[in-house]
C-alpha cells in the first residue's frame, strides 16, 4: 500500500470535494467544501488530501493558532476518511502519518484537536494514539484533546 499526504491544488480540488462521509457522521464534521472555503478565508488553515495508491481517500486540515498563554498551538483541525474506505484501518494509518507529518514540520511538543463528546468512534481512535482530554472546550463547544509528542528525532 502506497500512501501519501498531498497539498490541495487546483488539480486535485475536485476529487477532494467528492469525498463523502456516512450520513450518521455528518453532524460531527464540516464538508470538504466548507473546509476549503474556510481555508481560503483564513490562511492559517492548510488543507491536505490523503491518498492511497494515488486515489484520494481522505482529508485533513491543520493550522497554527495563538493561545491565550502566548504559545502557538498546532491543531489537527479536520480529519476524515471517505465513507467507502472506512473500516479498513486507514483512519489509524493516516492519523499516525499526520502526527508524524505535523511533528516534523513544526517540531512541536503537542498536537491539539477537538471532538464532539458523542463521537465515540473518533474519541477511541484518538485515545489509542495518546490524545487526552485537557478539560478545555473550543468555540463550538467541542472538547479539546491534546497529544504530548515524545522523542523528537531530528534526522
Amino acid at each position: 500500500m502506497f500512501t501519501e499526504i498531498r497539498d490541495i491544488t487546483a488539480l486535485n480540488k475536485q476529487e477532494i470535494l467528492a469525498l463523502r462521509i456516512a450520513d450518521d457522521q455528518q453532524h460531527f464534521i464540516e464538508t470538504t467544501d466548507q473546509c476549503l472555503a474556510e481555508a481560503e478565508i483564513d490562511r492559517r488553515f492548510t488543507p491536505l488530501g490523503l491518498y492511497k495508491d494515488n486515489t484520494v481517500i481522505g482529508f485533513a486540515m491543520y493550522g497554527i493558532f495563538p493561545h491565550e498563554d502566548h504559545s502557538q498551538r498546532v491543531w489537527l483541525d479536520r480529519y476524515l476518511i471517505d465513507e467507502q474506505y472506512q473500516g479498513q484501518g486507514l483512519g489509524k494509518h493516516f492519523l499516525q502519518q499526520l502526527i508524524y507529518y505535523l511533528t516534523i514540520k513544526f517540531n512541536c511538543l503537542q498536537i491539539y484537536l477537538s471532538v464532539y463528546d458523542d463521537n465515540s468512534v473518533a474519541i477511541q481512535l484518538y485515545k489509542q494514539f495518546g490524545f487526552m482530554f485537557n478539560g478545555e472546550l473550543d468555540d463550538k463547544g467541542e472538547k479539546v484533546m491534546v497529544l504530548e509528542v515524545h522523542g523528537h528525532d531530528n534526522h
